[in-house]
């Protein structure tokens, strides 16, 4: 009886708090950048610290299980998925003329990757204190880029709203209306997005002097618009 019980809480429970753990984890990140219209959001980022924690609880099974037959490092398979998460990230960065996107999603989705490896061999503390750093990362410095990027004069603006003919032309009156340019525009909809639905981000060039809460007003009183988020 004793033997069933502890074969059912190492076997099965510690598993399940490590994944489930790993899920919480990986979507905190990730709900930050599905916040903000990132090509890897909430579910890439729980998928991808899932897995990670998954392949370094196979790794201490494959260890229990075979340790007296075969000689195996438990670090090994753990290794690979630092080095093979490349490839999503990879995914994740787009290059646009002279500017390159991505890249702190890409690095985001590899430290979520870590993230997993931890709370697979059972770390949480570093775990835990890994994700607060990154989402402090993510979050708050992000502001001070943006504070950074407006002394250049120079800022992200993201709109969602209904996808209608002469959005984008009435966005850009109130552009015009506080002498801003626009640099350049994306459209970030991907196949989730809700149908008459649009997420367009803007970069533009600000005077020194724009009071940026009146821009996002009259930008939320355009007809149609839902939200207007910074980068």
């Amino acid at each position: 009886m004793f033997v069933l019980g502890y074969d059912l809480l190492n076997n099965v429970v510690v598993p399940a708090i490590r994944l489930i753990a790993a899920c919480i984890l990986g979507g905190i990140i990730g709900y930050e950048r599905e916040n903000t219209n990132r090509p890897a959001g909430f579910r890439t980022h729980i998928l991808v610290c899932v897995g990670s924690a998954l392949v370094m609880i196979t790794s201490e099974f494959l260890v229990e299980r075979f340790s007296g037959v075969v000689n195996l490092d438990p670090q090994r398979m753990g290794a690979q998925v630092i080095s093979g998460i490349g490839f999503l990230g990879a995914g994740t960065i787009i290059r646009n003329r002279f500017s390159v996107k991505g890249l702190t999603t890409a690095a985001s989705l590899w430290a979520v990757s870590c993230v997993g490896l931890a709370i697979g061999t059972g770390f949480y503390e570093g775990a835990i204190l890994a994700t607060l750093l990154i989402y402090i990362t993510l979050i708050l410095l992000k502001k001070f880029e943006t504070k950074v990027a407006m002394k250049k004069g120079k800022m992200v603006i993201i709109v969602k709203g209904e996808d209608r003919p002469g959005q984008i032309g009435d966005i850009g009156r109130v552009f015009e209306d506080h002498h801003v340019s626009i640099q350049n525009i994306d459209i970030l909809n991907d196949d989730d997005e809700d149908e008459g639905k649009i997420t367009v981000r803007f970069l533009v060039r600000v005077p020194k002097d724009i009071n940026v809460k009146r821009l996002y007003d009259d930008l939320s009183y355009v007809k149609g618009i839902d939200r207007v988020l910074d980068s």
